[in-house]
């Protein structure tokens, strides 16, 4: 198809297909087992990959998969099981504060709403969507780097940052597939498309849309 034809609506409904056809499932990287223990595992994510967290946190969570028993451990404590996932003093403090203040304003629960967690110590916004849309099923779209270089490459947005990416990504994709497709596109990412050494004939995404 000649380059001139794939509009942005049409490049929309071919990845959609693709991503479907390569990734019908998508389960979450990130082992975890409710919602609190997703919450820390995204926060250990931060610049750090999925497979590191999850040899980590077996480890953290056998001690504290809770905030109750979690604040109970000191930060120090914390940090040095956290270690290989870097940023170790920034994010062991996250984690004790935030645990703190689950227990103190919401019963140890993790409260259900993008306003609340983004409010917790060491959470941001993708953070927050991951937890909404994988814990508790409301529909967001989490932008990470990785499907940011992705939105780019396919030139689905033209989006400074993240923020911009995701807004351009919500209108391009129906709202009951954001949940999916945000897995899906890490997924591709990793398999097809990765940010060095690209193979573009081997990318079907990217070699339909002759990327160079």
């Amino acid at each position: 198809m000649p380059e001139k034809k794939w509009t942005k609506k049409i490049k929309a409904a071919f990845i959609q297909e693709q991503l479907e056809t390569f990734f019908p499932e998508t389960p979450i990287p990130l082992d975890h087992s409710d919602p609190y223990s997703l919450l820390i595992a995204v926060l250990l994510s931060a610049q750090c990959t999925d497979e590191r967290v999850n040899k980590v946190t077996p480890h953290l969570f056998k001690k504290a998969d809770n905030p109750f028993d979690m604040v109970r451990l000191s930060v120090p404590e914390i940090r040095e099981i956290v270690l290989p996932c870097g940023l170790s003093e920034n994010k062991s403090k996250a984690i004790h504060r935030l645990s703190e203040i689950l227990i103190e304003k919401y019963n140890g629960e993790v409260p259900k709403t993008f306003e609340a967690l983004e409010e917790l110590p060491g959470v941001g916004h993708k953070t927050a969507s991951v937890v909404m849309s994988q814990a508790f099923g409301v529909p967001a779209f989490p932008v990470d780097t990785h499907i940011h270089r992705l939105a780019t490459r396919w030139k689905l947005t033209s989006g400074k940052n993240v923020v911009e990416t995701e807004r351009d990504l919500k209108k391009l994709f129906p709202e009951e597939l954001w949940n999916k497709l945000h897995l899906q596109i890490i997924f591709y990412g990793r398999k097809f498309c990765p940010a060095r050494a690209h193979d573009v004939e081997k990318c079907p995404i990217c070699s339909a849309f002759g990327v160079k």
